[in-house]
């Protein structure tokens, strides 16, 4: 009787453990977002630098092989990455700056716009308030102006890190080796090196893809005679690298502006919309996944929480990011036992039922 009441404490006493574990869990997570939120501007230029060691990094170590010093190696890098993001942050933002100067002349048109579709479909003007919508295309127009010009300044930082992640590059495995047993070394290595092929592969091929999907935009409203249309193929090239919605959230402004632009002619209106349509169905369902295949691995359900989650914390920035984070925390959870279960629920189903039949015995 004794020993049946003590089995049923210790059965207690472990579930207790498992939900404070599980308590003890939440709150770890919720401090870990509030400190990344908080220290948002240290933080992110870290991660940022990160990620672009892990592109770097290989073109580092081919130069030291060919005997260049990498403390030389880095500084070439540093000074190429430094002036094609330089030099493009302010091309874009001239452009952004061009459109805000030619901003009032589509306001008054956008107005007029506005004034005859409420009237067309006899909608109660009170029904908006003081609703300006002219105002708020305004707004996010310098707002994104305004991201360019904080990217800017966090390239500082960004570069900082960076140099002394490669310096330490050639460095990295031997402090690896002396810091952890030899199994454990291995381990470490293996999910490091994981994560720079991949993530360094997934950026390079999503890079070439954006390019050529900017490059087709930029071409076709330049044919339909769309305004800014370079500006359009930069936007398209930028929002490229947001999962999921960048190509929609692209295609909006260029679609609204031909609206504004031909008014009250729909053709060309239409035909932008259609062209922008192709354009990203054929880049990011044909295209692509040819290319890139199933690159990271990653649940379609998996990108969408963490582009939301990543996107609320850090922004446009956290939204770029959001899918080399996810996938550098699934291939941590593969190389750990305890946290494999995290990393097949992170697959998408396409590698999940491969891995089945892959690991399923024969009868």
């Amino acid at each position: 009787m004794s020993e049946g009441k003590a089995g049923k404490r210790n059965g207690g006493d472990l579930q207790g453990e498992k939900l404070i574990v599980i308590f003890l869990a939440i709150i770890a997570v919720i401090t870990i977002g509030v400190v990344l939120k908080a220290a948002k501007s240290v933080i992110l230029p870290l991660v940022l630098a990160w990620l672009l060691y892990f592109i770097f990094a290989p073109v580092v170590r081919l130069l030291a092989k060919r005997r260049i010093p990498t403390a030389l190696s880095t500084a070439v890098v540093l000074a190429l990455f430094i002036g094609v993001c330089f030099a493009a942050a302010m091309f874009l933002n001239g452009r952004i700056m061009t459109f805000i100067e030619a901003y009032p002349r589509y306001q008054v048109r956008f107005d007029e716009l506005f004034q005859t579709y409420i009237q067309s479909f006899d909608i109660p003007r009170s029904v908006f308030g003081q609703v300006d919508p002219g105002a708020i295309v305004g707004r996010y127009v310098l707002s994104l102006s305004g991201f360019f010009v904080t990217f800017v300044s966090n390239l500082i930082l960004v570069a900082i890190f960076l140099v002394f992640l490669l310096l330490g590059s050639p460095y990295f495995g031997v402090k690896i080796r002396l810091s952890f047993s030899e199994k454990n070394a291995r381990t470490v290595l293996h999910v490091m090196n994981s994560i720079a092929h991949d993530i360094g592969r997934y950026l390079s091929l999503l890079t070439l893809i954006s390019l050529s999907t900017g490059v087709l935009v930029w071409f076709a409203l330049d044919r339909i005679g769309v305004d800014f249309p370079v500006t359009w193929g930069a936007l398209a090239f930028l929002l490229n690298f947001i999962p999921i919605i960048g190509s929609v959230l692209a295609s909006i402004p260029p679609i609204i502006l031909a609206l504004i632009q031909f008014q009250p002619d729909l053709g060309p209106v239409i035909f932008t919309a259609v062209i922008l349509f192709a354009i990203q169905q054929t880049m990011g369902n044909f295209v692509a996944p040819k290319v890139m295949g199933d690159q990271l691995n990653l649940s379609p359900v998996v990108i969408m929480v963490s582009l939301l989650f990543w996107g609320w914390l850090w922004g446009i920035t956290g939204a770029i990011l959001s899918v080399p984070i996810a996938s550098s925390i699934k291939i941590i959870c593969d190389n750990v036992e305890k946290l494999k279960v995290i990393s097949i629920l992170m697959e998408s189903s396409k590698s999940c039922e491969k891995r089945y039949f892959r690991n399923k015995k024969p009868q």
